[in-house]
């Protein structure tokens, strides 16, 4: 798509500051660019610490959705999985509570300055809560060693895991695990997030057979139409997943999750965390009711686009940020 002016793409921004409910990936406040784009809300709101190559792509998705029609959704409501954060075992029921309906929950593990046991509490605590006819995901984030990843899914497989979510870093290492799993014994699918999102090549994990399933995330592939290439390329079922987006963002996540063929969503989206923001920046938010999202972009309020905005020097901060990586967009 030709790319709005710069100038009116500023004009449209507002930068929200909004405290999460629990500590989340290191994040106690979530900050992110709020569009009153044409073609409705949308959201740039790459982390801190992403530098500007890092960032472009999801402005380009940012810029996308707020300004180019998108794909048709190919259905109205998109199923959800709660999110637990790395919290203790005690705390796992409260958490659920938010995720009304969710049948399917993803548990973060290998939080820096927990053990395994740690994790595994979290874990039981979750299966406990779900039943057994719940579905229960764990979620590394690139934290394991393999020997490390072999030694925790072998103790976590007793909980009967959907999948284990980028247990390691490097594509070479989740090769690894899956060999060494599958040499065990160990029916564990292995799914693939960062090694897809984070690479400059978001196809080599499928070439490698490193994965059984993608987590893809709208805002840093570039967006809704740029995603659905990449997962028509790979041939691998996947699961749409969100990087702690407001409303807006989950937004642009739940309208690729919608317009995924038939047979390639591998069941519920990780699209529910709304949930673990304490604030929006709208009056209804895409929480879900049911289990399940339905399809749509929320209307932007402007009281409580102000009453989370951020201080002057971050507005500033994000504002030059959008500036440089828009010139990255247009100038390579």
């Amino acid at each position: 798509m030709e790319l709005p002016p710069l100038a009116e793409v500023l004009a449209t921004a507002r930068v929200v500051a909004i405290p999460t409910r629990t500590r989340f990936r290191g994040i106690s406040v979530r900050e992110a660019v709020v569009f009153a784009a044409p073609q409705g809300a949308s959201e740039f709101s790459p982390f801190t610490e992403y530098d500007d190559a890092e960032a472009s792509p999801w402005l380009a998705a940012a810029l996308d959705f707020g300004w180019a029609e998108q794909p048709v959704a190919l259905r109205e409501r998109v199923e959800i999985n709660a999110t637990v954060p790395a919290v203790a075992a005690v705390d796992v029921p409260e958490i659920l509570t938010r995720f009304p309906g969710c049948t399917t929950a993803k548990v973060k593990v290998a939080e820096r300055g927990q053990t395994l046991a740690d994790d595994v509490a979290r874990v039981r605590a979750v299966r406990a809560e779900l039943g057994p006819s719940g579905r229960v995901r764990v979620d590394a984030n690139a934290g394991w060693s393999v020997e490390s990843a072999v030694i925790a899914l072998t103790q976590l497989a007793q909980f009967d895991l959907d999948y284990a979510e980028q247990p390691c870093a490097a594509v070479t290492d989740l090769v690894a695990v899956r060999a060494r799993l599958s040499e065990l014994g160990f029916d564990v699918r292995i799914a693939a997030d960062e090694s897809v999102r984070k690479a400059e090549d978001p196809l080599a994990v499928a070439r490698a057979g490193a994965a059984d399933l993608l987590i893809v995330k709208a805002q840093p592939l570039g967006g809704v139409r740029r995603a659905l290439s990449i997962v028509r390329e790979a041939g691998l079922p996947v699961v749409v997943s969100s990087a702690l987006d407001t409303s807006a963002g989950i937004a642009m996540g739940v309208q690729l999750a919608a317009a995924l063929p038939e047979g390639m969503l591998a069941g519920a989206c990780g699209l529910g965390t709304v949930a673990l923001l304490d604030g929006d920046v709208t009056r209804t938010p895409l929480v879900p009711q049911n289990g399940a999202i339905a399809v749509g972009r929320p209307v932007l309020d402007a009281s409580l686009i102000e009453r989370f905005g951020a201080a002057p020097d971050r507005e500033e901060w994000w504002r030059d940020r959008i500036a440089r990586t828009y010139a990255l967009l247009t100038h390579g």
